[in-house]
């Protein structure tokens, strides 16, 4: 199935005194990567988190910010840590005393030290927390899976316009490259005629003979054949539960190489320009692909 690897969802809620608020976005990225941001104290959510959200996304960056506010320890939001208000006021007073500054030392320089006023670490059942968390995360997953899909909707119906247009390529690719022998054969008449000046007789049966040579060493059926087989594996790819990304990326690979093949053998002006053409699709399609989970 065609997922694209961008979204973004959110979702909030509030069960038994525990009021969650959840955000999740998706980027592009080549493997599962996952960063998650909660308040201090809820650190033994994260792994539980990550679990969760590896069940549903296979590849991509995914951004995930938690809020968690507990109701009853709403009262007790900050903590004094003495210890360290004492260190550093007598450090203030040992300082004022070397420089000989007789001010009073604010309240506001120890409350502006980092560490000395913290959030208090809440004293939470730990079940309902992730019970709250664990019914966000689903309903934001939920919505942020839908955003994915319907991006990558979008995406298939640009990816099949395109393979229609690989599809006429190949096909018209086939037809010029039937005509191939004929103008082999056309072309060393030529060759002949202009080395001789037209004063020795062409050998009809030799010039066929050697036609059928660079014919042969241009046939490129094994590559068209497996060029069509890549266009219905791709299509398959695209309409299977599974994630498609990974796959249909060495898919291309597999693809443009035949078609360099193609144009190392065929030595046409009319088709090496289709070649090119297709390929040009390809890019596209590849850069398109970077897009899905």
């Amino acid at each position: 199935m065609i997922r694209s690897m961008t979204a973004y969802a959110g979702a909030e809620l509030t069960r038994s005194q525990v009021r969650v608020e959840i955000e999740i976005r998706g980027y592009n990225s080549r493997n599962l990567d996952m960063a998650v941001k909660m308040p201090p104290g809820y650190q033994f959510l994260e792994e539980k988190i990550r679990s969760v959200v590896a069940g549903q996304v296979t590849r991509g960056r995914v951004e995930i910010r938690l809020s968690i506010q507990c109701e009853a320890a709403a009262e007790e939001a900050f903590q004094i840590n003495e210890a360290a208000a004492d260190g550093y006021y007598a450090a203030l007073r040992r300082l004022a005393g070397r420089f000989q500054i007789s001010e009073d030392i604010p309240l506001s320089l120890l409350a502006a030290k980092s560490g000395i006023i913290e959030p208090a670490q809440p004293e939470t059942d730990a079940e309902a927390v992730w019970q709250a968390v664990s019914e966000a995360l689903s309903q934001a997953l939920d919505t942020f899976t839908e955003m994915k899909i319907t991006e990558g909707r979008h995406t298939a119906q640009d990816l099949e316009n395109r393979l229609a247009v690989i599809e006429a390529a190949i096909e018209e690719i086939e037809n010029r490259a039937s005509d191939l022998l004929d103008i082999y054969q056309q072309r060393l008449k030529e060759r002949i005629h202009s080395l001789t000046q037209g004063m020795t007789d062409i050998d009809e049966a030799r010039i066929a003979q050697e036609a059928a040579i660079l014919a042969d060493k241009s046939d490129i059926s094994e590559e068209i054949n497996r060029s069509r087989s890549h266009l219905n594996q791709f299509r398959q790819l695209m309409e299977a539960p599974d994630p498609a990304g990974r796959p249909l990326n060495f898919l291309l690979q597999e693809f443009n190489r035949e078609f360099n093949t193609m144009g190392s053998k065929v030595g046409n002006a009319a088709i090496s320009h289709i070649i090119v053409s297709a390929k040009t699709e390809l890019e596209k399609i590849r850069e398109q692909v970077q897009n899905i989970e």
